[in-house]
């Protein structure tokens, strides 16, 4: 094997050019063949390393590296994702999988023996970009969605989750927690490319991930000829929502928080019809829970005002939500007493650390991004502060490592 920094520049590489568009985002969607192929590379990467691959029920992967004697118990997992959302960038998800290799390399390079396994994680549909809900191989992994729910996502094209984890070789009637995994974890520790730009140096450590979610709004109106249709007998749904979408604005500055319209689907999507219905989906996210949530009431009261208006029907339903999340003090202080200096910042975006979190101690390191644009192609961290994210990464997994072991509170 190559030196840690060698490997890592040659991981990096190999995953460059997977599921890049003209345009240069990537569109990686669970189960397509871009986020394929970046699973034949994880399980590559891990047969290299001679590490343990483990897939769970819900299509998350593990690649374990084993005490001497083959403990089980106590692991230290880290890693990330290699999903993407529609365009996004090269850094987000895959930074953190390809560190984490990496820093095994590093370990091992510097002869440290672990007293407890460490894990490498790729979790499935980090993103939601195809059927919809944020982090929902980790959510079933820790119970956070029911799998009867998760089994009826449809994807654009209609195809269910439980469809797609069934091509994929999953029995859909095992989705759901893990509980023999997750009481093998002692915790979990995401590396992740900054998004933002707050970090003044190359690593920092997170504090907290603000509350935020997804709602779906149903317009529906009633489809007709847009050339033949007087204006006084339209019910064009497009109106209301086009309004809809300015009120997200005016509630997410009313209560200081954020408001995102980001997605439609238009029906039947014709130039000269007038749509029968539209769906939007609402991202909002603040700094307290409160905000959060009085952002959206306040945007589902206007939405349905104006609807009455048009002669619209309007439903709102929320499709995931994830309140605040605060790291554990006693595991965070464990990475700054092995990074002496590192600052602490806050996130607004959502990472499976925040909900792991609810079932065992969870910590994330974020590497600086000088652009500060994320889910764009314009995402980027310097390769020096990238392999500074892999030296920060070692000394924590060395620290979590140790003989004897300590578990982090």
């Amino acid at each position: 094997m190559a030196g840690w920094d060698t490997a890592f520049d040659e991981m990096w590489a190999a995953l460059l050019p997977v599921g890049r568009g003209a345009d240069g985002g990537y569109s990686r969607f669970t189960w397509t063949g871009p986020e394929l192929d970046c699973r034949a590379w994880f399980l590559d990467e891990a047969s290299r390393r001679d590490l343990e691959v483990e897939r769970d029920a819900n299509g998350n992967l593990f690649a374990w590296w084993l005490p001497p004697g083959g403990a089980r118990s106590g692991a230290v997992l880290t890693g990330s994702h290699l999903d993407s959302v529609p365009g996004g960038g090269a850094f987000d998800g895959p930074l953190g999988v390809v560190s984490a290799f990496a820093a095994l390399d590093a370990l091992r390079a510097g002869g440290h023996v672990p007293a407890r396994p460490i894990g490498v994680a790729a979790f499935a549909e980090e993103e939601g970009a195809r059927f919809g809900v944020a982090c929902l191989g980790s959510r079933l992994l820790a119970g956070a969605i029911a799998p009867e729910r998760a089994r009826g996502l449809r994807d654009g094209a209609g195809r269910t989750f439980a469809d797609a984890a069934a091509a994929n070789g999953l029995d859909p009637d095992a989705l759901g927690p893990d509980e023999d995994l997750l009481s093998r974890v002692s915790c979990y520790v995401e590396l992740h490319v900054e998004q933002g730009r707050a970090l003044g140096v190359p690593v920092g450590v997170a504090t907290s991930i603000v509350p935020h979610g997804r709602w779906r709004l149903d317009f529906t109106g009633e489809g007709n000829h847009a050339g033949t249709t007087l204006l006084p007998d339209r019910r064009d749904p497009m109106l209301p929502l086009a309004t809809t979408i300015l009120a997200a604005r005016q509630a997410a500055d009313r209560h200081a928080t954020l408001a995102t319209i980001g997605k439609l689907d238009v029906v039947p999507g014709g130039v000269n019809a007038i749509p029968s219905a539209v769906t939007a989906w609402l991202d909002a996210r603040g700094p307290i829970d409160d905000a959060v949530r009085a952002t959206v009431a306040d945007i589902e009261r206007d939405a349905r005002a104006v609807a009455a208006r048009h002669g619209v029907a309007v439903a709102l339903a929320e499709e995931s939500y994830t309140p605040v999340v605060d790291f554990p003090r006693g595991l965070r202080e464990r990475l700054l007493a092995a990074l002496p200096g590192a600052p602490v910042l806050p996130t607004g975006a959502g990472h499976d650390a925040g909900i792991l979190a609810s079932r065992i101690p969870t910590a994330m390191l974020f590497v600086r991004n000088p652009t500060g644009v994320s889910h764009a192609p314009a995402e980027h961290a310097d390769h020096a502060d990238a392999l500074a994210g892999v030296r920060a990464l070692t000394a924590v997994l060395a620290d979590l490592t140790r003989d004897p072991p300590v578990t982090p509170r």
